[in-house]
């Protein structure tokens, strides 16, 4: 292989490397953002439960309730709350 085709090789590689980060960087960044999420959702079940003592408010710190507060934020909160209540 001669230094043209090394080059040429080069170019191919680095244009197909940048076509695969352009193609899957947005499943990545919603990927991230929902485990971001999740881990709040499960900071925000730790901290209800912290208080449950005080506020009579306790869910369980699972990874469905985390999921559901992380994807809905606060509304997913409380249908968790109006779950719980009707059950």
């Amino acid at each position: 292989m001669d230094l043209n085709q090394k080059i040429i090789a080069a170019l191919l590689a680095g244009f197909f490397i940048i076509a695969l980060l352009r193609v899957f960087s947005a499943p990545l960044k919603l990927a991230v953002k929902l485990l971001v999420n999740t881990l709040l959702g499960f900071l925000a079940l730790w901290a209800v439960n912290l208080t449950a003592g005080v506020t009579g408010i306790a869910l369980g710190v699972n990874v469905f309730n985390a999921l559901v507060i992380g994807i809905l934020g606060l509304p997913g909160f409380l249908l968790l709350l109006l779950v719980q209540w009707v059950i």
